[in-house]
């Protein structure tokens, strides 16, 4: 890319990787990688952090060539006093920034609002990227009156607005944010989950990796049905990694099916590769989603998939990848193990699909379009 179209990108990140949350917002760092590779990217984060002793501590450093200046600021029970901390964190990063060229929005709602000012102040487009589930119904039920107004403003401001799927698309719309739509799914480092050439598991490989809440990814539905699946094979192990996998123990002791379950904590996101590439099927039983990081992941390392038929998944899921189930409904998780257990996929296309549609080359394309129209 020649120097008239390379432009300073502002990420402005109401999720980010920090400290005090070392993996929020990691899909995020990664979409700012990807357009690291065409654009200069300076990241702009604020957090509050109760280890704090001062009202407000600034962090900047260059991570994987991005500039990243992150605020640590100290949390209150007043509100007014909260949003005044936040607005001052907020000036002094911005006094750390390079003069840049665009904005580019992570979570619409609270940090579309410094998106708003820089937008009046400095006369800067911006874009919207958009992950969040709480857009969905119900959960779109409790945002409260001040929060839907302000996020209208936000939206109808945006050059583009881009979630991760165009059924997030249609929750943002059926709530009322109006905007020039345009999805961008994930990003995945396909030159990191790469094929593993060689399978050598004496045993089936269940893998499951989340942040292990069960009213979200219904680890439970899994650890019951995995119990009913050891009367049709004893030759299997379920891996389920992620912080607090073991408070599921008790549920597994109890369906006397613990010896064939390994709990991981949480790891670095780059070791979790290795994990995918030993799977034989990866697993997301989840009530609801947007698109997961973790089936794309997947599929980057030739894994197949068994995901329920939520939010944004099926939009990027062909058919012989693995099976689209019905959330809660266990038996159909059943016969779909039953199903990858017997059955072969093609690794080579998997990875090959994720290339195409998720790498950071295609990501980075995609996001620069949208900058330079």
């Amino acid at each position: 890319m020649n120097q008239k179209t390379k432009k300073h990108i502002l990420f402005l990140c109401g999720w980010y990787p920090s400290r005090v949350l070392p993996n929020n917002g990691d899909f995020i760092q990664r979409h700012a990688e990807a357009v690291s590779l065409k654009h200069k990217v300076s990241v702009i984060h604020i957090i509050s952090d109760q280890s704090l002793k001062s009202s407000i501590e600034i962090s900047t450093e260059v991570i994987n060539g991005i500039s990243t200046h992150i605020a640590y600021v100290k949390p209150s029970n007043n509100a007014f006093s909260k949003i005044f901390r936040f607005y001052k964190a907020f000036k002094v990063l911005l006094k750390l920034v390079e003069k840049f060229d665009f904005i580019h929005l992570n979570k619409l709602f609270p940090f579309g609002v410094f998106a708003l000012y820089l937008h009046r102040k400095f006369k800067k487009e911006f874009i919207i990227s958009e992950h969040w589930t709480g857009y969905h119904p119900p959960q779109v039920e409790h945002l409260s009156k001040i929060e839907q107004l302000i996020s209208k403003r936000i939206a109808k401001k945006a050059k583009y607005i881009c979630p991760v799927s165009k059924d997030l698309q249609n929750s943002m719309e059926q709530f009322g944010l109006k905007g020039n739509y345009n999805p961008v799914p994930n990003v995945v480092d396909t030159n990191l989950f790469t094929l593993k050439t060689i399978n050598q598991n004496k045993s089936f490989v269940i893998l499951h990796a989340s942040n292990m809440l069960d009213e979200h990814k219904n680890i439970s539905g899994i650890i019951r049905t995995i119990s009913k699946f050891k009367e049709f094979t004893s030759n299997f192990k379920l891996v389920l990694l992620g912080e607090n996998s073991l408070k599921y123990k008790v549920l597994s002791d109890k369906l006397n099916i613990t010896n064939h379950i390994d709990f991981i904590e949480h790891i670095p996101h780059k070791d979790i590769v290795k994990h995918m590439q030993n799977a034989d099927v990866f697993v997301l039983f989840s009530n609801y989603e947007n698109l997961p990081c973790v089936i794309l992941e997947s599929f980057s390392c030739g894994t197949p998939v068994i995901s329920t038929n939520v939010g944004g998944v099926p939009e990027f899921f062909p058919n012989k990848f693995g099976h689209l189930i019905t959330p809660n409904n266990e038996l159909e998780l059943l016969e779909a193990l039953k199903s990858v257990y017997h059955g072969e996929v093609n690794k080579g296309e998997l990875h090959e699909y994720a290339t195409q549609h998720f790498s950071k080359e295609v990501i980075s394309k995609t996001f620069s379009e949208l900058y330079l129209t």
